[in-house]
């Protein structure tokens, strides 16, 4: 340590991050277990015990909360997660610098974009009656689109903005995966007459096959938890049979409605099932593909 302290320095700042906004905080699970009192505090409020499960594991909208988290976060890891692999592959395959350089930029770009700006230009866009495509579309003499009011095309418009937003900005790592492929079996491969799909097929894809499982295990990991502001802000009362998900449902039982330990309890009862299916996850990858996160 003394011989490497600059190094070590550097590791503590992250280090007191996770401590600080991520440990600490970790004693407030207590509050799933009592009657939670703003007034009272966390130690003087009354212990409960599992009362808040039991009440949560009773409410149909839970329920429906619950299976809309992982339809919505099950269908963006089917269709969404596949597609930064292919992004990468096809931005590993230019040759032309400048060309590469800035579809990757234009690529980028949405993700540093709000939600909540996404949100507004999805409804400026996909509206029914004032969207500019159904406008479009009406005058081309077709009928207008239910994007955002019908609830299996919201389900699209959900995922095909995730993508947008997010599937540049996903290609990153594996980008930085494939540029340490030995560019040898490249050479070799020209050699034998290999076409490029062919090359694609048994050098690139294996060469990142770890990071792609990788990936894959996290995104299983947080099959239960999803953000707020997507479905917050592309949600509305006419399809909220399929926008509610559990964090609105927790905003609007637990901070609307000031029901503290049910929210807390939503909040524990989402890391242990994400904990179970990271887990099993990495166990079942462990048995096939003998890789795993550690």
């Amino acid at each position: 340590m003394l011989n490497h302290w600059q190094l070590y320095l550097m590791v503590s700042v992250p280090m007191a991050y996770f401590l600080l906004f991520k440990y600490v905080p970790m004693f407030g699970i207590v509050i799933a277990f009592k009657d939670y009192n703003i007034f009272r505090g966390v130690w003087a409020s009354e212990w409960i015990g599992w009362d808040s499960f039991r009440e949560i594991f009773q409410m149909d909208a839970f329920k429906d909360a619950l299976r809309n988290t992982f339809l919505l976060n099950f269908l963006d890891l089917a269709v969404g997660f596949p597609i930064p692999i292919i992004i990468a592959l096809l931005l590993n395959e230019i040759r032309v610098k400048w060309y590469k350089r800035g579809a990757q930029t234009l690529l980028y770009l949405p993700h540093f974009i709000s939600w909540v700006i996404v949100g507004s230009l999805a409804t400026q866009l996909l509206a029914t009656n004032s969207g500019s495509v159904n406008i479009f579309l009406n005058s081309l003499g077709r009928e207008s689109i239910p994007f955002l009011s019908d609830k299996v095309h919201w389900v699209i418009t959900y995922i095909g903005t995730g993508i947008w937003k997010e599937a540049g900005w996903g290609t990153i790592l594996y980008l930085a995966a494939l540029t340490g492929i030995n560019k040898d079996l490249y050479e070799a491969a020209d050699v034998d007459g290999a076409s490029r799909m062919r090359k694609i097929w048994h050098i690139t894809l294996p060469g990142i096959k770890q990071t792609i499982v990788i990936l894959l295990i996290l995104n299983i990991g947080y099959m239960a938890s999803i953000g707020f502001d997507r479905p917050f802000v592309l949600g509305n009362p006419g399809v909220s049979d399929v926008s509610e998900v559990l964090s609105t449902y927790v905003y609007t039982v637990g901070i609307q409605s000031a029901r503290y330990s049910i929210a807390t309890a939503i909040g524990l009862f989402q890391s242990v099932i994400g904990l179970i299916f990271l887990l099993s996850a990495d166990y079942i990858s462990r048995k096939v593909n003998d890789h795993g996160i550690w």
